[in-house]
């Protein structure tokens, strides 16, 4: 039995990863491979050629179909044979590679692993601030050998960063604010409020100006594995409330896990702000600055998954600051096994 949900979206890629090159990635177990069509469509197909299994992420585009490498079969967009490798023999359409429902949306190419007549859009994760007015998204990707629900555990809990992000988002506050955590259906949510602290270096060069804050965190889990945190601070006497906080400096952090395998995953991150929207440059240095703070989860998480494979006789224990991922897990536990039991009644 798998850790994932299988009829469920999960993001590939960027969009700009996406072109006319082919671009292989691992999801859920199954080998991909995406390319844009000459109308800009995606096409996601499974990196392998049926006649000898060489890497269709290999082959060479002809307009809009691959070309195998190995012995030349040529494959439209739709995975069906349109010419075999000896040209003059028929082509043989049961010859076919399995392709998968792509959708974009929020920046992300998204792929349904499971079942295509369940592949309805309306399910992809509502990450409404990447697409909305007035708000500014970018972020970047890293690959990390560890299971993605170590990830979730780990932005679910942020008080890791007052140790793992020291000099940069941490503050000892984060471990003396007491945090709420509730469910609503299939999402999880973990709220922590903090007035009148000092703003941590991150969000005190956003806010341009020095003096106690009003600092919120409020974690949000989505199916099947995607964080978006509603982070910001707001100066004291501004007015802002864990209700209603656009006084001050405000983003979504965004987080979306896809498994790779069971032991590592893609780690799509980025940072949605409705401040200095128009800033290309404060774009670009926010983005580095986010990607060394998410360099240190990718070392923290790396070494955790190293742990937990020395230790097999050990487990992960939870204690009140992990109620977050612990909830969150429980729910992909359900969805899995709800799954599974209707696959079976099928």
């Amino acid at each position: 039995m798998t850790t994932w949900l299988t009829n469920a979206w999960y993001a590939a890629a960027w969009d700009a990863e996406v072109s006319s090159p082919p671009l292989a990635r691992t999801i859920c177990g199954v080998p991909m491979m995406f390319y844009r069509k000459l109308d800009g469509e995606v096409v996601a197909m499974r990196d392998a050629c049926p006649h000898r299994l060489l890497p269709l992420s290999m082959g060479l585009r002809e307009g809009d179909s691959i070309r195998c490498r190995y012995h030349g079969l040529k494959l439209g967009p739709d995975g069906v044979a349109e010419e075999m490798p000896i040209k003059t023999d028929p082509v043989n359409t049961r010859i076919c590679a399995e392709t998968f429902v792509v959708h974009e949306r929020h920046r992300f190419v998204w792929v349904w692993v499971g079942e295509k007549d369940k592949a309805d859009p309306a399910l992809i994760p509502d990450l409404w601030p990447c697409s909305a007015d007035g708000w500014r998204f970018d972020g970047g990707y890293y690959a990390i050998d560890a299971d993605y629900r170590l990830a979730i555990d780990n932005l679910m809990d942020l008080t890791h960063e007052t140790y793992v992000h020291t000099g940069s988002i941490g503050q000892p506050e984060l471990m003396e604010a007491p945090i709420e955590t509730r469910t609503e259906g299939d999402e999880v949510f973990v709220t922590r409020w903090m007035p009148g602290v000092d703003a941590p270096p991150f969000w005190a060069a956003a806010l341009r100006q020095t003096g106690k804050v009003d600092r919120w965190q409020i974690c949000r889990f989505m199916l099947p594995c995607a964080v978006i945190i509603d982070v910001g601070v707001a100066p004291v006497g501004a007015g802002a409330t864990i209700e209603d906080h656009d006084q001050g400096v405000r983003g979504f952090v965004i987080d979306v896990m896809t498994p790779e395998t069971e032991d590592s995953h893609h780690y799509f991150w980025g940072m949605a702000r409705n401040f200095q929207v128009d800033d290309d440059g404060f774009t670009a240095r926010f983005k580095t600055q986010q990607g060394g703070v998410f360099l240190q989860d990718k070392e923290v998480l790396e070494a955790q998954q190293e742990s937990v494979a020395a230790n097999p006789g050990m487990r992960l224990m939870a204690y009140n600051i992990d109620e977050g991922g612990t909830r969150a897990r429980q729910i992909i536990a359900r969805a899995i096994k709800a799954q599974n039991t209707a696959q079976a009644e099928a």
